[in-house]
């Protein structure tokens, strides 16, 4: 299996550009990079029915998010406030940063 790199970190905001919350913008707070998915905070709620447990002395229905595709989401930048790809720039310390492509600025 070959891992694709993620250019996408838990804590960046994203905006959907594919599916069913298409052009809802939201926070990353966790990514699975072997799946190339990522969990959005309050996108993507889906209903899970659950019994009582030792642990969740309650049961019902919760709702909790489920993951998105990374190719259905593109990177807000910070600076300019668009969706844009990433790309990386090389500071002169030799440091490698991920930056916008629209306005060139540096993401991290």
């Amino acid at each position: 299996m070959v891992l694709n790199k993620i250019k996408i970190k838990k804590g960046d905001r994203v905006k959907v550009i594919a599916g069913k919350e298409l052009d809802k913008e939201g926070k990353v707070f966790m990514v699975f990079p072997v799946k190339n998915r990522l969990l959005i905070e309050k996108l993507n709620l889906i209903k899970r029915h659950t019994k009582p447990t030792q642990q969740q002395q309650q049961g019902g229905i919760i709702e909790k998010e489920a993951s998105i595709h990374i190719s259905n989401v593109m990177l807000v930048c910070p600076k300019c406030s668009k969706p844009t790809r990433v790309g990386y720039k090389i500071l002169e310390g030799g440091d490698k940063m991920r930056a916008c492509k629209k306005c060139g600025e540096v993401i991290d």
